[in-house]
């Protein structure tokens, strides 16, 4: 499997959400995921007028922080932005296999 993959994210559930940050219980399910990459959110529609980008802060799997998730494994992660009110059950995110700075 290609560690350099983009990575895709379902949300299963929002944990905790405050101004800037969520705690979500997600899915990875394609490529691979990594912390600090930024992720896009994949809305059906498209009024917000331009991408919707969040960062990754941090990855808990089983309990213990790691930097990275593969597909069908299941964690508890922190996402920041803007776009962090967006957040709901069911939605996509995807990543990049590169920082997008």
């Amino acid at each position: 499997m290609d560690d350099n993959a983009a990575g895709e994210l379902q949300i299963y559930s929002i944990e905790e959400k405050s101004a800037g940050t969520a705690t979500c219980a997600v899915r990875c399910v394609g490529g691979v995921v990594r912390t600090g990459r930024p992720f896009r959110l994949r809305l059906d529609d498209d009024a917000t007028g331009g991408p919707v980008l969040l960062s990754l802060d941090w990855i808990k799997l089983y309990g213990k922080v790691t930097d990275s998730l593969y597909p069908s494994y299941s964690a508890l992660v922190q996402f920041s932005g803007d776009g962090v009110s967006l957040l709901a059950r069911g939605l996509i995110l995807a990543s990049s296999a590169k920082d997008e700075s």
